[in-house]
C-alpha cells in the first residue's frame, strides 16, 4: 500500500474512533484545520511508526525537512523518511 494511502486511511480511522469530524483531506489542508486534535495526531504518529517502522520526527531526515503543517507536507515527511 502506498504510504499516502496508508496515512489518509489512518487519519480517517482515528477521526472515526475519536468521534471527530474530519475535513475533506487534500494536500493544502493545514493539519490544525483537519478536525483532528493533538491527541488524534499523536495516535496517528504512533500507529504510523508501528506500521511503517519509521519515526520521521526523530530520524535524520527530519533535519532536512521543515516541520509538516499541511496534510501534503505530513505525507511527504513520511515518504522521505521511509526511503531514507
Amino acid at each position: 500500500m502506498l504510504i499516502r494511502n496508508e496515512i489518509l486511511s489512518l487519519l480517517q480511522q482515528v477521526a472515526k474512533e475519536q468521534d471527530k469530524q474530519l475535513e475533506p483531506l487534500h494536500d493544502n489542508l493545514p493539519l490544525l484545520d483537519s478536525g483532528l486534535d493533538s491527541l488524534c495526531l499523536a495516535i496517528v504518529v504512533a500507529r504510523l511508526e508501528d506500521q511503517l517502522g519509521v519515526d520521521p520526527f526523530s530520524a535524520a531526515a527530519a533535519d532536512d525537512l521543515p516541520f509538516p503543517t499541511t496534510i501534503g507536507e505530513f505525507v511527504n515527511f513520511y515518504e522521505v523518511a521511509a526511503h531514507a
